[in-house]
């Protein structure tokens, strides 16, 4: 009755919804394209112009419709409060070691941004090194990343200004927290590497036009050396490739500094290493390690005059060999830690060691290996779950690393290299119980007969009836492995009665190379069959039904809600399309959106690419007259990794087309980008939003707990 009863309110608000939110009319253009004698309308293509007054005046209308329907959902002031209640708790990183100090960043609890401590020892008093939180009066300039000398006597730092992808350089002593004049600007996919403490290797963009920041494509990426106490301008270029604008480039030095080495990629899948023999004064070019762009190659660390990689040549999962830079061709590679059954997802260095981590089934193992490839043990962890860390200097012998699950908040351990001992270091003070939870993997057999693994989360005692509201997550795409996670949005969730379901698609690289290959380019259709298999197994199996699915994802996985939506909106009541790509023939036009060729393929450059694109493209396959599922797109206005017009868009077309009284609702977010760096309180906020529209939109009642 209480789920009847609900959903009768639901029916009379959106009726009265419908009746008084007229959407926005937007200007639609005769703009028509031409792809291999395919005539491909594009009426919105004005709102690709950020600078546009008209968009800015249709923004600001589909927000305040947007706002009128969550504000007459009657829990939503409830589910917000609660929401803060949970996340009001202490949340640490685990410490590095940097010379004298250890540092770590904490949240309190309610900050907007996380602060950066130093102590000295582990029993020290920390003191606080940087506050982001004092950068601005809003919480939206974030701390990006950070890099320290090997002595520990510099970190350097960027900082993001409202979720951009550019970033300004900065750098701090350690021990007295006194910032030197040192301003880096025109940054953007870079980290900073030291070299002594004379100065640090960079990459950067030239300056870019203000006016179209945002969205204009980036090239010409250049690797500089900046020396301590001089200006940026006079920094010594270090590495360019004019005859190819559109590859990234990424310095990095080994742990003893003697190999500078230089990353290059084409787009998300492959990559080619560059170095120089620092020792060699001889060598003052770089040289090809190894060839691009066909494999993927990643330096672990050096092993004297030889140089280990991670790659995945003649090796699907992934192996670790021996390189010699004299004779670099494979023939003479030696392998140090062969491929095996699970696929290699990282290795990291500390005290002298190899750190494995695997994934079985999406979630993690870990061994540790010497430098010649002898396995010492492999590390018991908690249970099933996910683990970060194991990385450190050659002379250190401990380290930190973190794991979680689904059910297991993040925890932070100490690990001694040469005992194999662990000990819990620090426990997260959050009032959870994972006793009151179950954590089921499934696997659910997709359109072509492969076998997905998924993840389910829910309260113990959940009644198999269909009536139970369950959200779909997923990603499948970029080699980028989806694994049990701790999240305290997701356990308001489960606290309100919800499933959380984690499905593992193909795109990713759970296992390997050949699950990636088989969700990508001509493949990706599988990715949204794996998706949709996945629900239909949720409703065979009722642990729920059309009218109490949900589906959600960002990015990569926006694209992906935006095609299940579209191909099945008969099987889901709740779409949550975030940051998606929506516009998959010109997704490529925009700031990196080319690197993307690789994973999706180019309708511009060749048939089979643009004939595969238009079937699946979520903005072009919307269909007039179609009951599409209730939907919230959410984006965000400085998103410059995918530009809000793929959203925009979207969204005004599925107005158009929707044919029933489901809401079809766009949240734009302000001074905000792609996720990265948001403060807490905007996190706040759009997760009260979206659990609002959820548990609405699926007959939910609000449950005080």
């Amino acid at each position: 009755m209480r789920y009847n009863s609900t959903l009768l309110m639901l029916s009379s608000f959106l009726v009265s919804f419908n009746a008084s939110a007229q959407y926005p009319k937007p200007f639609k253009s005769n703009q028509v394209d031409q792809y291999f004698g395919t005539s491909v309308a594009d009426p919105y293509r004005w709102m690709e112009n950020e600078n546009n007054d008209t968009l800015k005046q249709w923004i600001m209308e589909e927000n305040a419709v947007t706002d009128r329907f969550l504000e007459g959902i009657p829990y939503r002031a409830q589910i917000r409060k609660r929401l803060e209640e949970m996340f009001n708790y202490p949340k640490y990183s685990a410490p590095s070691k940097q010379g004298a100090f250890y540092l770590f960043s904490k949240n309190a609890g309610l900050q907007n941004q996380s602060v950066l401590y130093r102590q000295k020892g582990l029993g020290g008093q920390p003191e606080r090194l940087l506050d982001p939180n004092t950068l601005s009066t809003d919480g939206t300039v974030a701390l990006a990343g950070v890099s320290f000398t090997n002595s520990g006597k510099y970190m350097g730092y960027t900082i993001s200004r409202s979720g951009s992808d550019w970033q300004e350089g900065h750098v701090m002593e350690v021990a007295t927290g006194r910032k030197l004049d040192e301003h880096m600007k025109d940054l953007k996919f870079t980290s900073l590497q030291w070299k002594g403490e004379s100065g640090f290797y960079y990459s950067r963009y030239p300056k870019p036009d203000e006016s179209r920041k945002l969205t204009n494509q980036n090239e010409y990426q250049r690797v500089y050396f900046h020396k301590l106490g001089t200006r940026q301008e006079n920094d010594e270029l270090i590495y360019e490739d004019p005859t190819h604008p559109k590859r990234f480039f990424d310095a990095a030095l080994t742990e003893d500094e003697r190999f500078l080495l230089i990353q290059s990629s084409e787009g998300t899948s492959g990559s080619e290493i560059l170095y120089r023999d620092l020792k060699d004064p001889a060598q003052d070019k770089f040289k090809i390690l190894l060839p691009g762009f066909a494999h993927e190659y990643s330096v672990v660390d050096n092993d004297g005059s030889r140089i280990l990689v991670k790659t995945n040549v003649d090796a699907p999962n992934f192996k670790v060999v021996s390189v010699d830079p004299g004779n670099p061709g494979k023939e003479n590679w030696v392998t140090i830690i062969p491929e095996q059954e699970e696929v290699l997802l990282a290795v990291s260095t500390a005290g002298g060691f190899m750190f494995t981590q695997y994934l079985k089934d999406a979630y993690s193992l870990v061994k540790q290996y010497d430098y010649k490839g002898r396995e010492v043990r492999n590390i018991l962890l908690p249970g099933i779950g996910s683990v970060s860390g194991f990385s450190g200097k050659k002379d250190e012998k401990e380290v930190f690393y973190t794991y979680t699950s689904f059910n297991y908040p993040p925890t932070i351990f100490k690990y001694d290299v040469m005992s194999g001992k662990s000990a819990e270091f620090r426990r997260p003070e959050v009032k959870f119980n994972p006793a009151d939870y179950e954590v089921k993997q499934v696997f659910v057999t997709s359109k072509d007969g492969a076998k997905v693994p998924m993840f389910l989360t829910y309260k113990k005692g959940l009644k198999l009836d269909g009536n139970n509201t369950a959200m779909l997550y997923g990603y499948g795409g970029f080699n980028i492995p989806i694994t049990p996670s701790f999240s305290v949005s997701n356990v308001f969730f489960l606290e309100q009665g919800g499933i959380y379901v984690s499905v593992n698609l193909r795109g990713g690289n759970e296992y390997g190379e050949e699950w990636h290959k088989q969700g990508m380019l001509l493949n990706k259709q599988n990715v949204f069959n794996d998706m949709i298999a996945a629900a239909e197994w949720l409703v065979a199996n009722k642990y729920s039904s059309p009218s109490r699915l949900a589906v959600r994802g960002g990015s990569n996985g926006g694209l992906l809600v935006g095609a299940v939506m579209t191909q099945r909106p008969d099987l889901f009541a709740v779409a949550i399309p975030q940051v998606g790509v929506m516009d998959m023939l010109r997704y490529h036009r925009f700031t990196i959106g080319w690197a993307w060729a690789t994973e999706y393929g180019n309708a511009e450059k060749s048939e089979a690419d643009f004939r595969n694109l238009y079937a699946y493209s979520p903005l072009h396959t919307l269909k007039p007259g179609t009951c599409y599922p209730a939907t919230l797109v959410t984006t965000a206005d400085h998103d410059d990794r995918v530009v809000p017009a793929h959203s925009f868009k979207f969204a005004a077309a599925l107005q158009e087309a929707q044919a029933c009284n489901k809401p079809a609702l766009i949240r734009i977010e302000t001074k905000a980008g792609h996720g990265a760096g948001k403060p807490t309180s905007k996190i706040l906020d759009e997760a009260a939003d979206i659990w609002s529209f959820i548990m609405f939109n699926t007959g939910m009642t609000y449950r005080v707990n």
